[in-house]
């Protein structure tokens, strides 16, 4: 027997007689057997499935020029995310005034920023610079198990910094007591274990999957939804149990933060010092900008997704979620926060001070 060509592979399956034939090969297979027909068809996925070693990631662009100005834009943004977020830890980390729920949070989420960034554009700056657009299906299991670890770790990040200024504002005599070491270290490993546990299921589900010779994913990173959409067996399951874990591990955090902010403004309004108001509203307003381009960023990829088929323009959209946030995540809260403002000052003085001292000795 001889395995037709998957490129355009077609299978007719007729009831009385199940046949099964290739129309676009010159070869060709006839099964009169149902029993041997479902056992041949099974062992063609098999062994598609056996031999995938790769996918390729379409990128941004194939023009040569374009590219060079992908890398060098990506490359800016990578470094300015890192360098940013880990501005923000460290200021967090030497500062024993900032060593408080809120910016313990804050640190957190400046590392998962850092995370997720790391995971997707290193690849994609190689693939250009190497002029090679392949991925290794482990490398690509890999990037789905991290994003979407770290993208739903970051999203109930926001939920708990959501909470933790709902404590602090509607009841500020008990919010030591409330938000204390031991519940905010318990929040960050349940956090990070409940997106753990789902990245595992969705990277087990994969496992099962066949894929035929159409391996081209068009996305600058493997993206979970585009991966599905290129295999050769049934992806329901996969569909379902996104949908499913969706609405409930991105609908609880996004119910958190709204109940949070609902009485947040509520207590505020009851306030009658108006320099309480400001002062409320000013520690909210970092963290409000934050979820909203969040939010904001990945409502408006899942739109512009479901209405273009153009490879191109779903992965230039993917950037404005997965990138975007990331690197504005330390502006937003370094120009909002002054606290976090006057320790960067300190810092960038006191390296400042070093270069000084090293350039007199030398």
């Amino acid at each position: 027997m001889y395995v037709c060509s998957e490129k355009e592979k077609t299978e007719i399956q007729e009831e009385n007689d199940s046949v099964s034939t290739c129309t676009t090969d010159p070869t060709h297979f006839i099964v009169l057997s149902p029993h041997l027909s479902i056992r041949f068809i099974n062992d063609i996925e098999f062994r598609n499935q056996s031999i995938i070693s790769e996918f390729i990631l379409l990128g941004m662009s194939e023009d040569r020029d374009l590219q060079h100005f992908v890398f060098s834009l990506f490359l800016i943004m990578y470094l300015v995310t890192v360098f940013g977020n880990l501005l923000i830890v460290l200021a967090v980390s030497s500062d024993f005034h900032l060593h408080t729920p809120m910016y313990f949070f804050l640190s957190n989420l400046s590392f998962t920023d850092i995370c997720v960034s790391t995971t997707t554009i290193p690849k994609m700056l190689v693939n250009i610079q190497a002029q090679n657009q392949t991925i290794t299906y482990i490398g690509c299991l890999s990037q789905i198990f991290f994003v979407t670890v770290f993208g739903g770790f970051e999203n109930f990040l926001l939920a708990v910094m959501a909470y933790d200024r709902y404590a602090a504002i509607c009841h500020p005599l008990r919010y030591t007591v409330i938000m204390n070491f031991c519940f905010c270290g318990q929040l960050i490993l349940l956090s990070l274990f409940i997106n753990m546990v789902n990245a595992l299921l969705h990277s087990l589900m994969i496992l099962h999957l066949s894929f035929c010779t159409n391996l081209e994913i068009p996305q600058f990173f493997c993206e979970l939804t585009q991966v599905l959409k290129i295999a050769c067996s049934s992806t329901l399951i996969n569909n379902i149990l996104i949908y499913f874990l969706t609405c409930i591990l991105g609908g609880i955090p996004v119910a958190g933060i709204i109940f949070s902010y609902t009485r947040i403004i509520s207590s505020v309004l009851r306030m009658s010092s108006t320099g309480g108001k400001y002062k409320a509203f000013s520690t909210c307003g970092s963290h409000l900008s934050v979820v909203s381009l969040f939010y904001g960023t990945s409502v408006g990829v899942y739109f512009s997704s479901a209405f273009t088929n153009s490879p191109r323009k779903i992965a230039a959209a993917s950037v404005m979620y997965i990138v975007v946030p990331q690197m504005m995540n330390p502006f937003i809260y370094s120009l909002r926060n002054r606290d976090i403002k006057v320790r960067l000052k300190k810092i960038f003085d006191s390296i400042h001070f070093m270069s000084f001292f090293q350039l007199i000795n030398y």
